[in-house]
């Protein structure tokens, strides 16, 4: 390894560790029943994507295989429960990324990384990308649009995620939106916001492509 990969890592070590450190000091404070999250002493089990994800106080992060997830997902997994806003949203309201204040940093590269790239794997796709949704525990949604795929996926407890797709038809390509709640931003910043939109990506192409399911889950 060299020294600038590890520097990077211990960077992320180093953040994971303030993040575990913020947490002890409000753990008590955290409202577990209202971000639907279940409380185990001194760990708290967090559904991401349809699999129990766990922040333990003593033992730091871990996916459901045992390891650490990505830093990202760790990020997303702390801010949630530091953010500690409190009870159910409501998902009336659809609205893109772009939309929301402060989200103009990610948009350019949500769009690439999210909406684009799945359009681009899935083109000619579409049973493919419903049953890569439906991995991780996606549900056909009736949101009243006029689309060829249309899911919704529990990110987090309470952030939603709905992705729209409508496969290439001559002459227009394939095209795929996510869309959020109009009150996540109650619940993750706009940096994990956009974290939700590209760990889904990441792992409907990784799974399109053949990837394991433990390798699919950081």
């Amino acid at each position: 390894m060299t020294n600038k990969q590890a520097q990077p890592r211990a960077v992320f070590g180093q953040i994971r560790q303030d993040y575990l450190a913020q947490l002890r000091g409000v753990w008590d404070g955290i409202d577990f029943a209202t971000l639907g999250v279940e409380r185990e002493a001194d760990t708290a089990v967090i559904p991401f994507f349809g699999l129990s994800n766990r922040v333990s106080l003593a033992e730091g992060f871990r996916d459901p295989n045992g390891k650490q997830p990505s830093h990202a997902t760790c990020v997303a997994l702390a801010k949630y429960l530091l953010q500690n806003a409190g009870g159910p949203g409501s998902d009336n309201e659809w609205v893109a990324l772009k939309q929301f204040p402060d989200a103009a940093p990610f948009v350019e590269g949500f769009a690439n990384t999210v909406e684009r790239k799945i359009a681009k794997e899935f083109v000619g796709k579409g049973e493919a990308l419903a049953a890569g949704c439906a991995r991780w525990g996606g549900k056909p949604f009736d949101a009243g649009l006029s689309y060829d795929l249309v899911m919704r996926l529990e990110a987090l407890p309470r952030v939603p995620l709905l992705l729209l797709f409508n496969d290439e038809e001559d002459p227009f390509p394939a095209q795929c939106s996510v869309l959020y709640s109009q009150d996540a931003p109650r619940y993750l910043d706009m940096e994990c916001l956009a974290i939700m939109g590209i760990t889904l990506s990441q792992r409907l192409v990784a799974g399109l492509k053949g990837g394991s399911d433990q390798n699919l889950v950081g």
